[in-house]
């Protein structure tokens, strides 16, 4: 029977030949999409974007739904095998219309990459009094996915890759105060939470999706340079957190530890990708290979384990079902 990864059981490396600094280039190389068809959150700004370039170089067809359509057509300008369609993250009946329109297609769903993802922002909610980055950066995922399970089976053979970050060590999920009615809104600890959430229903989609093959994997893309991520956070963070200087010029040694936009998007395109990973899944990956398991933030490697416990995966999982209205039965 295999194993799930439950408490970070399958948190090692298996020798993938990859590191940091290797690019979605890299790790594509030499494998075949033609005929596959995939959606890209966030395919058209940052990471997204390189994601999206390489999967259609590969020969798939990737479907890139935005918010703001004419930025996309505008990013995604001259790429051959993309389409652009509407949708925002921070609306429910958006996410239903979407998801409804690529069900009618009839088309098969290959890969799901749920890249989209906000941080540092200032408290904001939903029409439902979510929390925008946990309505955005996973509850939006839940619900997106959910809805596109049908063609995602269709596929025989489907992968579901969620962006996630070493920010969940930032904070676990609060089950008691999610949306931050009750307690002091601190935008970290949001973001933290929010991309614990993702790497809890990444270990339990995998281990439900399974009987369907369809593997579930969850991604630290690393710290890039060159993205939108940080455009509302004030100076002052940047500086307390010790990133830039009084004059707000990153530090030297900050910028040097820096990847890429192509190395940011590697782990994704190998999630999404790799034979090697043909058989497992529900772990959470970066620098190309899966990441060990640590409980440090300092270290800056490493999955905390909080994030992959069983108990908390399934009380989300029941939450997530009450949150957003959806029952999502692999």
């Amino acid at each position: 029977m295999e194993k799930n990864n439950y408490q970070g059981t399958l948190q090692q490396a298996i020798g993938s030949g990859f590191n940091a600094k290797s690019t979605a280039n890299e790790v594509v190389n030499n494998i075949c999409l033609t005929g596959k068809t995939v959606v890209v959150t966030g395919g058209n700004t940052g990471i997204g974007l390189e994601t999206t370039r390489v999967l259609a170089a590969a020969g798939a067809t990737v479907i890139v739904p935005a918010r703001n359509i004419e930025k996309a057509k505008q990013n995604l300008q001259g790429l051959a095998n993309v389409e652009i369609t509407e949708m925002d993250l921070m609306s429910p009946l958006s996410i239903d219309a979407f998801a409804n329109h690529f069900i009618a297609s009839g088309r098969p769903l290959h890969l799901l990459i749920n890249n989209a993802g906000i941080m540092w922002v200032p408290l904001r909610r939903d029409e439902r009094n979510i929390e925008s980055q946990l309505a955005t950066n996973y509850l939006a995922l839940f619900q997106l996915t959910a809805r596109l399970w049908p063609a995602l089976k269709k596929a025989n053979g489907a992968r579901v890759v969620n962006v996630s970050s070493h920010g969940h060590h930032f904070a676990p999920f609060d089950f008691d105060d999610p949306n931050f009615l009750n307690r002091e809104y601190e935008t970290l600890l949001g973001y933290g939470q929010s991309k614990t959430a993702v790497n809890l229903f990444s270990v339990e989609l995998d281990i439900r999706g399974r009987s369907s093959n369809i593997r579930t994997y969850a991604v630290h893309p690393g710290s890039i340079s060159g993205t939108e991520l940080g455009r509302e956070a004030p100076l002052e963070m940047f500086q307390k957190m010790g990133f830039v200087d009084a004059d707000g010029h990153m530090l030297p040694e900050i910028a040097a530890s820096l990847k890429s936009v192509p190395q940011g998007a590697a782990t994704t395109v190998w999630c999404a990708t790799s034979p090697l990973l043909d058989h497992i899944g529900g772990v959470y990956c970066e620098d190309g290979d899966i990441a060990e398991v640590s409980s440090d933030i300092n270290h800056k490697k490493g999955v905390n384990p909080y994030s992959l416990d069983e108990n908390y995966a399934k009380k989300l999982w029941k939450l997530s079902e009450e949150m957003s209205g959806i029952v999502f039965r692999p």
